[in-house]
């Protein structure tokens, strides 16, 4: 469906100018009717939708807290370019890494680094801001990771889980929030606390892999 098209069958649905926008285009950027690397000119997108700069600048920066948007220098806000093959490459990295750091670590952890990965998991459960949430991912994967003992590999596990905040969070407005796998996640805690390495690992890796099965369906309905 075209870009215009999207608009005038979404103008009716809300009461706000700011939803009508937000949701509008974010069906456009991930049905692919705005192409990744598309200006998002203020101006124009007003014009569009008929409506103030101010409902189109909100809308714009909320679609940047889920991936969807970015902020360029010298150019403002385009279409997020996230392409399968980038997803795929990206989720390929972390399963061959995080399972290898997590075997290392997991003998040393302590009840301390077990109960802080659990308060984690207990506040993605109910939080509802995408770019906190990313954050809380990332801190309770670093903590089954943080005893390691190579410096190194978790430097490089940190580097990608710094770049999966913006593949969850699209991963998120693509797919919905019911499928970051905290149940998942769960399991993982639950192996780790057992000191069953084996099992963490396994619940790992199929957790990675799950996710990048999911973007790469997205990618391919498309």
């Amino acid at each position: 469906m075209e870009f215009a098209d999207l608009i005038a069958r979404g103008r009716p649905r809300y009461r706000t100018a700011t939803a009508f926008v937000e949701d509008v285009l974010r069906e456009a950027i991930l049905s692919g009717a705005l192409a990744g690397g598309t200006p998002l000119r203020q101006e124009e997108l007003a014009a569009a939708f008929d409506v103030s700069r101010m409902p189109v600048r909100e809308a714009l920066r909320q679609l940047e807290a889920q991936a969807l948007v970015d902020f360029a220098p010298h150019k403002g806000a385009v279409v997020t370019e996230i392409s399968a093959s980038d997803a795929a490459d990206h989720y390929a990295i972390r399963a061959a890494l995080e399972p290898a750091a997590l075997r290392l670590s997991l003998p040393h952890l302590t009840a301390e680094d077990l109960a802080r990965a659990e308060g984690l998991l207990a506040e993605m459960d109910t939080e509802p801001d995408m770019s906190r949430l990313g954050d809380l991912n990332r801190r309770f994967h670093l903590v089954l990771y943080a005893r390691a003992g190579r410096p190194r590999l978790i430097a490089l596990v940190e580097q990608h889980l710094a770049a999966a905040d913006r593949y969850l969070r699209f991963h998120f407005a693509a797919l919905g929030r019911d499928k970051m796998g905290q149940h998942e996640h769960a399991a993982l805690l639950a192996a780790a606390s057992a000191g069953d390495a084996g099992e963490a690992s396994r619940i790992l890796t199929t957790h990675i892999e799950t996710a990048a099965r999911g973007i790469e369906a997205f990618f391919a309905a498309r």
